[in-house]
């Protein structure tokens, strides 16, 4: 299962702002001032040998993670947390004035696993030695007894010194928690997640594992990003993971992996994002919550390999679902944010602003499918909807798997289809106003927008082309929607069902023989 977390709290962790260009090896600085932090002892680094520890690991036992003090930090729940603070004076590259300052995270009760640092400068790296006087802390902390050396929960990078934003301030990237890691888009805010791997989540019959990143490399820098090495570890698994992130209008991370399996899985989940979606105009229960929407993405875009745009918006189901969109080198998917409308979620936390994530194949990704899970959730505060890669190469003891990916965060995907797109999906009772509603009719309204519906001549509307998995349709038009707004459209249609079991639909709008928009698929849920 995925891990259970207060994630409005988690978000506290960090706010940005955002940018992302090119890293060029010209801008590499040769021996930039790292910080006023104690250092270990210099020792040869680079991916290649990373990869080769990755690889030794795994003929040996798994190494437990290293807990240090663990009834000290069982006592820093999240507010004693909240008061431990990194000195900006101590930041990695705090000196550097184009470099990208770098804080670390305390470790505490919801974050007890400590994670070794090192700074990678000339091939060689160098741990980070804790120290408690790099953190602001009240004097009767319980932290200040954690042993120098303890360790670090995770890390932040910070925005530019040269940039407008404060950097003392405000982050762009953050690492914290298993091999979790986030970045903030072009809007300025925090939202999903990515991770290194997911190994069964929500597999029937089995327990998700969780492994670490135990050991981060950071380095070398340069004017516009970032590259770090991670080392994942759990017990059923060991990877190298090398990160090249920069910063433009928002972030792009261009990563490379290779893993290596001690015990298969049956879901293997590469490039994995994860996402929180409670409720949206979709179906919302009556009073629930006072805002309109809350979600930090309401849909999975896919760019098949054969060229198909699908969109799939998302659902809060009464059960646990997986769905599987197979493909054969797929040219890209994502966690998307759509809906762009302060109004439509009306909350200081901003979920209008939070990123949508767009994962690139890089390399040929072979035959597999696209997954999405979905988990039923009655609160915003618990991530519950996954989307990964699962390729169809076997999961066994003794594989090993390598990959190469860019994930773009950023407001919208970096490459839209010229296509109409799908901007609402609404769901209300099926008939006739003024009529008996007949029990297990469904009605639904589905919205695209886009320049392909504006270049219909007068007159001409539309066609809406539907398929279900079963059910019988009917009432079915096209119409546009006088909002101002030019190509906007809505197909609507009511679906007639018995049953409980989910109905697969798909629907799409063309002219003649054109088609005009991307194809809406949707999982119906009879209740």
């Amino acid at each position: 299962m995925i891990e259970k977390q207060d994630r409005r709290s988690f978000l506290k962790v960090a706010a940005a702002t955002s940018a992302v260009g090119a890293l060029r090896p010209t801008d590499s600085l040769a021996s930039p001032k790292i910080a006023n932090v104690k250092l270990g002892d210099p020792a040869p680094f680079s991916f290649d040998l990373l990869k080769q520890q990755a690889q030794k690991l795994i003929k040996e036992p798994y190494r437990k993670p290293n807990i240090p003090a663990p009834q000290i930090t069982s006592q820093i729940d999240y507010e004693e947390w909240g008061r431990i603070t990194y000195n900006t004076d101590h930041a990695l590259y705090a000196d550097t004035n184009d470099l990208f300052p770098i804080e670390f995270f305390h470790l505490g009760m919801f974050f007890k696993k400590a994670v070794r640092i090192n700074v990678l400068q000339d091939g060689q790296a160098r741990e980070v030695i804790y120290d408690p006087s790099y953190f602001n802390m009240p004097e009767n902390s319980v932290a200040r007894g954690l042993p120098n050396g303890a360790g670090f929960a995770g890390f932040r990078i910070q925005e530019s010194k040269q940039g407008k934003l404060d950097w003392k301030k405000n982050d762009w990237v953050a690492f914290l928690g298993a091999s979790y890691f986030r970045a903030i888009g072009e809007l300025a805010q925090y939202g999903l997640s990515a991770r290194g791997v997911a190994l069964d989540t929500w597999q029937s019959g089995t327990n998700e594992e969780f492994p670490d990143f135990t050991e981060i490399y950071i380095g070398p820098e340069t004017t516009e990003g970032v590259i770090l090495h991670a080392l994942l570890e759990g017990p059923s698994i060991t990877g190298a993971y090398r990160f090249l992130m920069t910063r433009g209008k928002g972030v792009v991370m261009d990563i490379d992996c290779a893993l290596f399996l001690r015990a298969g899985f049956t879901r293997f989940g590469l490039a994995p994002l994860t996402s929180m979606y409670w409720f949206s105009e979709t179906a919302k229960p009556t009073a629930v919550d006072w805002r309109p929407e809350v979600h930090d993405s309401d849909g999975l875009s896919i760019w098949t390999g054969n060229g198909e745009r699908l969109w799939r918006p998302l659902n809060n189901p009464t059960r646990v679902m997986a769905s599987a969109f197979g493909d054969n080198n797929p040219k890209g998917f994502g966690l998307m944010q759509r809906d762009r409308s302060f109004d439509h979620y009306l909350d200081g936390v901003f979920y209008d602003r939070r990123p949508s994530v767009w994962i690139e194949p890089k390399g040929d990704w072979g035959k597999g499918a696209i997954q999405l899970i979905e988990i039923p959730t009655d609160d915003e505060i618990h991530d519950n909807i996954v989307a990964m890669w699962v390729p169809e190469k076997p999961a066994v003891a003794g594989a090993n798997f390598e990959l190469s990916y860019r994930l773009h965060w950023l407001a919208d995907e970096p490459y839209p289809t010229p296509l109409a797109r799908c901007v609402a999906t609404r769901l209300g009772n099926g008939g006739q106003p003024g009529k008996p509603r007949p029990k297990g009719v469904r009605k639904f309204m589905v919205e695209f927008q886009g320049e392909p519906l504006t270049k219909l001549a007068f007159g001409q509307k539309p066609e809406a082309v539907l398929w279900a998995s079963r059910g019988a349709f009917s009432y079915v038009f096209t119409e546009a929607v006088f909002d101002g707004v030019a190509g906007h459209w809505r197909a609507q249609f009511d679906l007639t069902v018995e049953g409980q079991e989910p109905v697969e639909m798909r629907l799409y709008l063309k002219h003649q023989d054109v088609i005009l928009s991307e194809n809406w698929l949707y999982q119906y849920h009879p209740f």
